[in-house]
């Protein structure tokens, strides 16, 4: 089967059974193009993470746009970037109107507050997963403290303390923590 149409139905399932949004499409990616397929690694994916949150534009969409550009170049990026979203798209039209007709409906209000549930579940996911990867490298289920990543650890408690305690814009956390990580891994 072609790259770019493999790529396009993948983001397309994706796409679908995405639902929460940006942080909580990362485990849905990670299992298809990293576990699944094996077309990218563990590194590979946790970079274009990276790269996703630094760039203007919504989380999911950049990531499946630049897990396209790394598998099946500029035709793989607007494959999976139309896959991922179209979806979407289509969902939230009619569930816009569902819900305008719908609006008064005790029983609608609490399946929504079942979603938001479901999106916070995913959403920790996300983040449990970043972190794991981040301290730990590419297995981070056999997690000790003689795998763990010290200077990777240090840098994110350093960045915590500043952006919660000294109020500090992220763009400057991107920056310091960009530079400090070229001080510590180049």
């Amino acid at each position: 089967m072609n790259t770019t149409w493999t790529l396009f139905v993948v983001f397309l399932k994706i796409g679908l059974f995405s639902i929460g949004g940006g942080y909580a499409i990362i485990p849905l990616i990670q299992e298809q193009v990293v576990g699944k397929h094996g077309w990218i690694s563990e590194k590979m994916f946790t970079d274009i993470i990276t790269i996703s949150q630094m760039t203007p534009g919504p989380l999911a969409v950049n990531t499946s746009t630049f897990v396209g550009l790394q598998i099946g170049g500029p035709a793989g990026a607007v494959a999976a970037t139309i896959g991922g979203v179209l979806c979407g798209i289509l969902i939230s039209l009619t569930l816009y109107h569902f819900f305008r007709t719908h609006q008064k409906s005790d029983y609608v209000m609490e399946v929504l507050n079942g979603l938001k549930s479901a999106s916070l579940g995913l959403i920790i996911s996300a983040a449990v997963t970043i972190v794991l990867l981040a301290l730990y490298g590419g297995n981070p289920l056999g997690f000790n403290l003689l795998s763990l990543n010290w200077t990777a650890l240090f840098l994110f408690l350093t960045m915590l303390f500043i952006l919660r305690k000294r109020k500090t814009n992220p763009v400057v956390i991107l920056l310091i923590s960009g530079i400090a990580g070229f001080a510590f891994y180049a």
